[in-house]
């Protein structure tokens, strides 16, 4: 990808400090940090693996799932590599150009994990609420198609941030108090007006992920109205188990984005080293929770997981 069109002459580099104030203890913090990612990358690499061998598999609600394992895959990716090189070997330059970069791969990966959180809803509504069309109206080709538009919608509203970003004056300090580029700490670096990042930040955060959260609330709001209404005990129990295992990945994953939000503008009491130890857990904890959610809660998965992992 090439570089934006940066005004920054004097310097084309910005120093990321990692966590201010633990600095001593960074080779320690980076174990636990470094486990979490490569568990993490496990965790979701085995269900790619599993669901492109399995021909049982090959079905929409799988297809989703393999999405959100390839987001989760990419939003820890963008951050933990250059946050680990910061803790083992002390590399703190990143250039411009490749800060917004990250800064637009991390924000685009979330806007589109969000997206299929939403698709991934749709899909249990349909299922539970309207089985008999399922085939019909949620096919392999559909599914492709939702996620293309999912990825669409996340490059064309966070492309703005960096682009505006790239058009700023930047102040002499280029010290960063962070282990990545996160939106908000890039827009403290200038010395320009920077309302129109704020509130186009502000939006994105707020309007377009709670726009979701809402799609999310009402499908679940006719799903339990749906699964009350059924009769089978075997059926309402197979149908609850599927639905908890999303619920809890979309609660969890859309939780921690509001908490990191919130905290991040609005949390000047919280000490910067909690708060950068936190923002880094955001991108940490939902690609690990979300491939053990969905292995333990969805039998189908759980029986061929087992099948791989205990072959000998």
């Amino acid at each position: 990808m090439a570089d934006f069109n940066l005004t920054l002459p004097e310097s084309s580099t910005f120093i990321l400090m990692g966590i201010p104030g633990l600095e001593v203890a960074h080779i320690w913090i980076s174990i636990p940090f470094s486990m979490l990612y490569i568990i993490s990358l496990l965790g979701n690499s085995m269900v790619l693996f599993v669901v492109s061998k399995e021909q049982t598999l090959h079905k929409p609600m799988y297809l989703l799932l393999c999405m959100l394992a390839l987001t989760d895959i990419a939003v820890s990716t963008s951050v933990m590599p250059k946050a680990l090189c910061i803790f083992w070997f002390n590399l703190k330059d990143i250039t411009v150009g490749g800060c917004l970069t990250q800064m637009f791969f991390l924000h685009s990966v979330s806007i589109m994990e969000s997206a299929v959180l939403v698709t991934m809803t749709f899909d249990r509504y349909v299922a539970i609420c309207k089985p008999l069309r399922y085939a019909t109206i949620l096919t392999n080709a559909r599914i492709a198609k939702l996620g293309l538009v999912g990825l669409i919608r996340a490059v064309l509203l966070i492309l703005p941030l960096p682009l505006l970003l790239s058009r700023q004056p930047f102040c002499a300090n280029h010290i960063i108090p962070h282990t990545y580029c996160e939106h908000i700490a890039v827009v403290k670096m200038s010395c320009g007006d920077t309302t129109v990042n704020r509130m186009y930040s502000l939006v994105m955060a707020f309007v377009v992920t709670g726009l979701d959260l809402t799609l999310v609330a009402l499908s679940y709001s006719l799903i339990i109205r749906a699964i009350l209404r059924i009769s089978s005990k075997k059926a309402y129990k197979k149908a609850l188990n599927t639905c908890t295992a999303h619920f809890c990945v979309a609660m969890t994953s859309f939780t921690l984005f509001f908490f990191s939000a919130l905290t991040h503008r609005f949390g000047q009491h919280i000490p910067l080293h909690v708060h950068i130890i936190l923002a880094n857990l955001y991108v940490l904890l939902p690609p690990i929770l979300n491939p053990i959610i969905y292995g333990v809660k969805t039998k189908e998965l759980y029986d061929k997981l087992v099948k791989y992992t205990c072959r000998r």
